[in-house]
C-alpha cells in the first residue's frame, strides 16, 4: 500500500485533526511514515494566524518536492479555507481541501494520482457546518482532544470564523467516549482543545450544554490521570469553572487566557468581549482558591492605533498581574479583516521593539513563579524528551523540569519536589529519599 507523511502548522486543534486523519488513512490500509522517509502522499495541514504561517506552508511544499517530487502533496486547514486558489498555484501542489472536505479527502482524492491540474475542493464557509471527532494520539506523551470547533466571535484582527465557520461541538457522551478511548490507550493527560473551548455546547446552532457540564462529567467518568484546558476566554471562565478546578483531583491548576491588551481602547478596537477588570477578577479568584495555578496569557502588540501609551498601559498592566508566563504574538495584517483597513498601523520595527520587551518580562514571569514553587512536592509526568541528556516532564502546574533521563520513568507520573532551577531554565527535582539528578 502507499505511504502517507503528515505535516501540522499552528494550534493544538491542528494536531488533534492531523491525527484523526492519519487514522482514517490506517483504517484504508495506508502506511503512516515520517516526512523525510520518501512517502507517496504529502499531507500538510495548515494554519492562517499569521502572515508567517503561510510563507510556512510554501516552504514546506517545496521540501516535500525535494525528498519525493513524484508524490501526491494535498493541503487542508485554515490557509487552504482561506486561499484555496492562491495555494492552487503554488508549484507542486496537487489538491487543495477546505474545512468542509478535509475530513473526506481519503475518499474524495480516490487513488491519490497525481492530476494535470491542482483539484480545488473548497466549499464556502457557510457549508463547515459538521463536527468531526479528533483527538491526537501516539504523537505526544499527552494526548490534544477536540471538544469544540469553529467560532461565533468577530475579533476585528481574526481569520479563523473564516477559516473555520460558527461555533459547534460534539455532545458530551461522544466526548467521554473519546476520552475513555484515550485513557484505555495508557495516555496519562488529556488536554481539552478547541477553537473557542469555553464555548463548548452548541449544536445546530443553538446551545445545548455548558462547558462545566462537560469538565464535571470528564472527572467522573473517564479514569485518567489528569485533564487539563489548553485555552478559555476571560469572559467563558466562569467562578463556577475556577471552583471546580481548584478543587478537583484530575483537572489540573493550569488557566490559559487570552488577554490581547491591556488597554481598554484597545480592547474596544480588537471587539474583545471583556474590559481589563473583568480580566483581573478572574486573574484574583484563581490566586485565591488555588494559589500555586498557572496562569498563561495571550498578548497581541502592534495593533493598529496602539500608540506607545497604548503599549507601556499593557506592559504595567501585565508587569503588576499575578500570572506565570505569556505567549506574544507580533500583529499582523490579515486580509478580509476589519483591523487589515484600519488607520494608524504601527510600524514593523516598533511591533518587534515591544514584543521583544514582552517577551523578557515573560521569561521574568516564569522564574518567579518556577522561584515560588520551589521546595515544593508535585506531580510530574515525564515525557520521551531530552535536553542535554535529561529527561523533561511537567508538574500538574505546568512547572517544566528535569531529572536524569531513564526510559522506564517516560509516560510515568511520579511525586517529586522542586528544588532548583538549572541553567537552562528547567528545575531540577528529587524523588521521595534519593536525588534523581547526580
Amino acid at each position: 500500500m502507499k505511504k502517507v507523511a503528515f505535516y501540522t502548522l499552528g494550534c493544538k486543534l491542528n494536531y488533534s485533526e492531523t491525527s484523526a486523519i492519519s487514522r482514517k488513512f490506517e483504517e484504508k490500509g495506508y502506511i503512516k511514515t515520517e516526512f523525510n522517509e520518501s512517502p507517496d502522499i504529502f499531507i500538510i495541514n495548515t494554519c492562517s494566524v499569521t502572515e508567517n504561517a503561510d510563507k510556512k506552508c510554501r516552504k514546506i511544499v517545496k521540501e516535500a518536492r525535494n525528498i519525493c517530487p513524484d508524490a501526491y502533496v494535498a493541503i487542508i486547514g485554515c490557509y487552504a479555507q482561506l486561499k484555496p486558489r492562491e495555494i492552487s498555484e503554488i508549484p507542486g501542489v496537487d489538491a487543495v481541501l477546505g474545512a468542509a472536505e478535509k475530513f473526506r479527502l481519503v475518499e474524495l482524492l480516490d487513488e491519490f494520482v497525481r492530476p494535470e491540474k491542482p483539484k480545488v475542493l473548497a466549499s464556502e464557509i457557510e457549508e463547515a457546518t459538521s463536527y468531526n471527532t479528533a483527538y491526537s494520539i501516539n504523537d505526544r506523551t499527552r494526548t490534544f482532544l477536540k471538544v469544540q470547533d469553529g467560532c461565533d466571535y468577530s475579533c476585528t484582527f481574526c481569520t479563523i470564523p473564516l477559516a473555520r465557520g460558527r461555533s459547534r461541538s460534539d455532545t458530551i457522551e461522544n466526548i467521554v467516549c473519546s476520552a475513555k478511548e484515550i485513557a484505555a490507550k495508557g495516555i496519562k493527560e488529556i488536554v481539552l482543545t478547541g477553537v473557542n473551548t469555553g464555548d463548548f455546547g452548541i449544536r445546530n446552532g443553538r446551545r445545548e450544554d455548558r462547558f462545566i457540564d462537560l469538565v464535571k462529567e470528564l472527572e467522573r467518568n473517564v479514569p485518567v490521570e489528569r485533564f487539563r484546558i489548553s485555552s478559555i476566554e476571560p469572559n467563558l471562565l466562569t467562578d463556577e469553572i475556577i471552583e471546580f478546578v481548584s478543587r478537583s483531583n484530575k483537572f489540573v491548576p493550569h488557566f490559559h487566557i487570552p488577554l490581547q491588551s491591556g488597554s481598554n481602547r484597545i480592547l474596544k478596537l480588537m471587539k474583545r468581549r471583556y474590559l481589563r477588570e473583568l480580566y483581573v477578577n478572574r486573574v484574583n479568584t484563581i490566586k485565591t482558591l488555588a494559589p500555586n495555578c498557572c496562569i498563561g496569557v495571550d498578548v497581541i502588540v502592534g495593533f493598529p492605533g496602539e500608540t506607545e501609551d497604548d503599549f507601556l498601559e499593557t506592559y504595567t498592566f501585565l508587569n503588576e498581574l499575578n500570572i506565570s508566563y505569556l505567549h506574544v504574538f507580533t500583529y499582523s495584517k490579515r486580509v478580509n479583516t476589519p483591523a487589515a483597513d484600519m488607520l494608524d498601523p504601527v510600524p514593523l520595527k516598533v511591533r518587534n521593539e515591544r514584543s521583544k520587551m514582552l517577551r523578557s518580562l515573560s521569561e521574568k514571569k516564569r522564574r518567579r513563579f518556577y522561584e515560588e514553587n520551589l521546595n515544593v512536592e508535585d506531580y510530574v509526568l515525564w515525557e520521551d524528551d531530552q535536553e542535554d541528556g535529561k529527561m523533561l516532564g511537567f508538574t500538574r502546574n505546568y512547572i517544566k523540569v528535569a531529572a536524569k533521563y531513564d526510559p522506564i520513568r517516560i509516560n510515568e507520573v511520579e511525586k517529586v519536589c522542586l528544588k532548583q532551577i538549572n541553567e537552562n531554565g528547567k528545575v531540577e527535582v528529587e524523588q521521595s529519599d534519593s536525588t534523581i539528578l547526580a
